[in-house]
Order: structure tokens, then C-alpha cells, then sequence
């Protein structure tokens, strides 16, 4: 079933209940509102308190799946999560702090320099390198868009970078394991083994990760503005994210 033929509008989710199953949290847009530059992101004690709650509840059954780097996901969450996927897979630390990631292309840097060429043309234009990928935010210069989008599908033709699209975002990463990838890796592992997976997320960037989670007999949560989906539930913003974790502990 392709994501275009699934209905909207979707249900809210049944309350949590944490007896048996495995969450995957994505980050912005989902644990915390979009920012309009990346770093303007920081620490907040609501969700830094939640999800060492969670954690506990779920007995250590809780990641993080998220575009961010490892460094920068730890920085927000002040390290509360052990298991956590980062730069879309590319990096995963597994559920007793091991760390695995690939390789970086041997073009990224080309990448790199094409994002940064054409950033010059608006002080609005951030460039954000991830070590594996690089990322071109355009939030703050929406008109600048089109013109973005055509240079990271030329840059990605050009070089064999991946072309990962996102809210007001284009990012060239290395070809390597996303994060239904990592979804699958983490419930192939113990304490997640044999639990329901639930993912919840905002972004089309999310949408392999509600793929993995009903291949896995759980489901995907959208959160945010009804679209197009594979999930099977919504809730509408960032807040009712929290609510909606924060009413099962």
C-alpha cells in the first residue's frame, strides 16, 4: 500500500499504554518545535524530565530518531536517551552505548561546497554539516527554495550523495542505513525485542520509519498538519506530542 492511498484524516491515538511496546521519537517537530535555524534548539526541563520517565517505565524500550547529530540530539536531551539513531540512521548507538556508523562519501565535501556556493546569494541560506551529511536550510529565505531544491538534485546526481528532503530542508548524506534501518536494528536487539513498535514523527523524512513500524505489527504517529502518510494515527502539534507521552507515565 503506497502512502498516497492511505486516508486522511487520521485518528488521535488510543492512550499509551507502555506495558509492550518500543517508542521511537523522532526530535524537531516532534519532541520540540521547529526552530528557525537548528541551533536555536536547547534543552528543556519538561522533555528532559519526561523522557528519563519514559525510559524507566518502558525499561530502557525508548529511542531517538532524528536528522541531528549524535553530539547535537545529546546536547538538547542533556543525555537522557541511551539508544539513539542520528543523521537518519547513519549513526546509531545501541541500547548499552555502543557506537556504530559508516563510513563518509568520499564526494561529500563537494556537496559541502556546492551548499555553501550557493548560500552566498542569501543571508536567510544556512549550511549545516553533519560529518556525513550536509544540510541546506532555507526556512528563513522561503523564496529561495525552487532554486535550492534544483541544486541538491543536481549536486546528488552529480556525485552519488543521497538526496534526504525535508520541512524547508534539503540534505545530502551518505547512501547508508536509514531509519527504518535503524527501527529494525534497535528491535532485533534486547530490551526492544519482542515489543510493539511505535514511531512517532512529523516529517516526510519519518515516513520509512512508520514503513518499519507496521512492518513490525506497531504503527506510526504523525504529528502535525494532516498530509499524505503511512502513519496510522496524528496528533496535532508538538504539545499534544508531550501530553500524549506525558498522560501515560
Amino acid at each position: 500500500m503506497s502512502i498516497e492511498e492511505l486516508t486522511i484524516p487520521l485518528p488521535a491515538p488510543k492512550p499509551l499504554s507502555l506495558r509492550e511496546c518500543a517508542l521511537f521519537l523522532d526530535l524537531d517537530g516532534t519532541l520540540a518545535p521547529i526552530a528557525a535555524r537548528p541551533q536555536d534548539v536547547r534543552p528543556d526541563p519538561r522533555r528532559t524530565d519526561l523522557l528519563e520517565r519514559l525510559s524507566e517505565a518502558l525499561g530502557g524500550r525508548l529511542a531517538i530518531v532524528t536528522g541531528r547529530t549524535l553530539t547535537d540530539a545529546d546536547r538538547i536531551l542533556e543525555g537522557r536517551v541511551t539508544a539513539v539513531a542520528a543523521v537518519h540512521g547513519l549513526v546509531w548507538r545501541d541500547p548499552v552505548g555502543g557506537l556504530h556508523q559508516v563510513a563518509p562519501h568520499p564526494r561529500l565535501h563537494e556537496g559541502a561546497e556546492a551548499f555553501r556556493a550557493f548560500a552566498v546569494r542569501d543571508s536567510g541560506l544556512l549550511v549545516e554539516e553533519k560529518g556525513l551529511s550536509v544540510a541546506l536550510h532555507f526556512r528563513l529565505a522561503r523564496h529561495c527554495a525552487e532554486a535550492a531544491r534544483a541544486c541538491a538534485r543536481r549536486v546528488a546526481a552529480e556525485t552519488g550523495l543521497v538526496l534526504q528532503e525535508g520541512d524547508m530542508v534539503e540534505e545530502l548524506r551518505t547512501p547508508g542505513p536509514t531509519k527504518a534501518d535503524s527501527v529494525r536494528a534497535f528491535m532485533a536487539e534486547p530490551p526492544f525485542r519482542g515489543a510493539s513498535p511505535l514511531f512517532v514523527g512529523d516529517d516526510c523524512t519519518d515516513e520509512d520509519g512508520f514503513a518499519a513500524a507496521r512492518e513490525l505489527h506497531g504503527a506510526g504517529i504523525l504529528v502535525g498538519a494532516p498530509r499524505a502518510t503511512g502513519a496510522k494515527y496524528r496528533l496535532a502539534d508538538v504539545e499534544a506530542a508531550l501530553a500524549w507521552l506525558e498522560a501515560a507515565l
